[in-house]
């Protein structure tokens, strides 16, 4: 099924609880580089980037104004930081505060999904420049 039809459905059927209250969502298949997000009244778009949750106003403008359609899975995951570092209600990221994970697209064309080691991801932050290098020996 396409990602696209399912999210249609997917919000064909939250619209129809609007009345109680709903959730937003991000859809993305494993096997591909698509975006779509939803929002509670079952409307949904496709996107380059996108953020929900508590902050998502302030993560979406950050977003507008830093990504590009060129960036590198390493400027990526630096965006992504320092998304979070200016939108989490905390001082500085810590590795006990976030999980990390890339899906991306291999030399030979195979898509991978892969999830970053504690000890990277703390490193991550230190060069980032999103924690202190004292959070790091926890």
């Amino acid at each position: 099924m396409p990602v696209e039809q399912l999210v249609q459905s997917l919000c064909d059927t939250k619209q129809g609880y609007t009345q109680f209250g709903g959730l937003d969502l991000l859809v993305s298949p494993f096997f591909g580089f698509q975006l779509y997000m939803s929002d509670p009244s079952g409307n949904y778009g496709g996107w380059k980037a996108a953020a929900i949750g508590a902050n998502n106003q302030a993560a979406q403008s950050m977003l507008k104004q830093d990504y590009k359609d060129e960036i590198t899975r390493e400027e990526g995951v630096q965006l992504a930081l320092k998304v979070l570092s200016k939108t989490m209600d905390s001082t500085s990221l810590t590795s006990e505060k976030l999980e990390l994970a890339e899906i991306f697209l291999e030399p030979t064309g195979e898509v991978k999904y892969q999830v970053c080691k504690l000890e990277l991801l703390e490193r991550l932050l230190v060069k980032y420049g999103v924690t202190q290098a004292s959070a790091e020996s926890t």
